[in-house]
């Protein structure tokens, strides 16, 4: 459907009312040309939410249930953009992705499973002939990962070894649907490149610290993304490749780390099912937290002499602030589908997108670092 001149972009934020779609509906609220509508499955919850929010145009709320049709699913909602923010992605299918095109509208979700954001290519003909945008994956991995590596290409000719990692804080506004899409890969098999070739990798395996700057000694292992199949594709230079995962309190990471053994070992089943009980279990160690967040990546390749090259990055978030970092994506695609940008028509991960700088200014309002070395 396309919009007609002057009016604001019409966003439905799907799960609006919930950890992360909240810091979404919050960052767009104040934007004359948005108006919001707040979807969820509680239709009284969506219409408070929208009513607190104090929005340009008034928000609204709507009950939304996702595992409606896709043909029924938006009606009578009309939305030029719809942000899915309900997780996890992992086997949620992509209803919400189909109503999107259905209604003619754009589609971009914070996804960050796998299989989600790399199958997400099947609704290509359909985004196409509707004449939409689908693009999963628009937060942390693979929109600001890739964004590092692609602004590296400016003084290397290629990219050899990537490797980096995220270290949340306990005390970050987390659900059982975030745990759970941390979970679903703990202690399973997948693949990343490893000595130029595919090589199998185990979910949690491995204890590895890393020294953040003022953060002080974060632990790490093995971590599943869609990047490890993305980039081999996108860096045809890239021969090493690694993600990691780590928790802010060291018993916690290492606790799970036990957990991850015993379902490799197949004594467990898969430890997502275990998410509500664990986000209960890992509430006392909130007093251990010092609310601080980092990410770290690590970029090595050659420039165009054919000297070796490397950079260094790190992203320090504090006050609480780490939810927003892999919410700015979304942020971003709703701001500029408002003021004049174009997607192009078609499904696909979210790639070339977002700029780093177009990151740096967006954390501007944040009590984050970035460094560079």
């Amino acid at each position: 459907m396309a919009r007609a001149p002057g009016r604001p972009l019409r966003v439905a934020v799907i799960g609006g009312y919930g950890n992360f779609g909240g810091y979404v509906a919050r960052a767009l609220a104040s934007d004359p040309q948005i108006e919001l509508v707040i979807c969820g499955r509680d239709g009284a919850k969506a219409r408070h939410f929208a009513a607190m929010l104090g929005a340009a145009n008034p928000a609204i709320g709507e009950a939304v249930d996702i595992t409606s049709p896709p043909e029924e699913m938006l009606r009578g909602i009309d939305p030029d953009l719809v942000i899915n923010m309900v997780g996890p992605y992992n086997g949620q299918g992509y209803g919400v992705a189909r109503a999107a095109i259905s209604v003619g509208a754009h589609y971009c979700d914070i996804a960050d499973a796998r299989d989600f954001v790399c199958g997400i290519t099947e609704l290509e003909a359909d985004a196409k002939a509707r004449g939409v945008a689908v693009l999963a994956g628009a937060s942390s991995v693979p929109a600001l990962t890739a964004a590092y590596c692609d602004a590296a290409l400016g003084e290397m000719a290629e990219l050899r070894r990537v490797e980096y990692g995220i270290s949340g804080a306990e005390q970050a506004n987390r659900g059982a649907g975030t745990v759970a899409a941390v979970l679903s890969y703990v202690g399973e098999h997948f693949t990343r490149l490893r000595q130029g070739r595919m090589q199998r990798e185990t979910g949690w395996r491995g204890l590895e610290s890393v020294t953040y700057p003022e953060l002080g000694t974060r632990w790490f292992s093995a971590g599943n993304v869609p990047d490890l199949e993305i980039f081999p594709q996108r860096y045809r230079g890239l021969t090493d490749h690694r993600f990691l995962a780590g928790h802010e309190v060291a018993p916690l990471h290492f606790g799970l780390w036990i957990a991850g053994l015993l379902r490799r070992w197949r004594l467990l089943p898969n430890l997502a099912r275990f998410a509500p009980l664990l986000v209960q279990l890992s509430r006392p160690f909130n007093a251990l937290s010092r609310g601080r967040s980092g990410f770290h990546m690590v970029i090595e390749g050659v420039d165009h002499a054919g000297q070796s090259v490397s950079r260094r990055h790190w992203i320090i978030a504090r006050s609480g602030d780490d939810p927003n970092i892999p919410v700015i994506p979304v942020i971003l695609i709703a701001r500029k589908l408002a003021h004049g940008a174009q997607l192009a028509p078609g499904a696909r991960p979210c790639l070339d997108v977002i700029t780093l700088d177009e990151y740096r200014d967006a954390f501007a309002d944040l009590d984050v670092s970035w460094i560079d070395d």
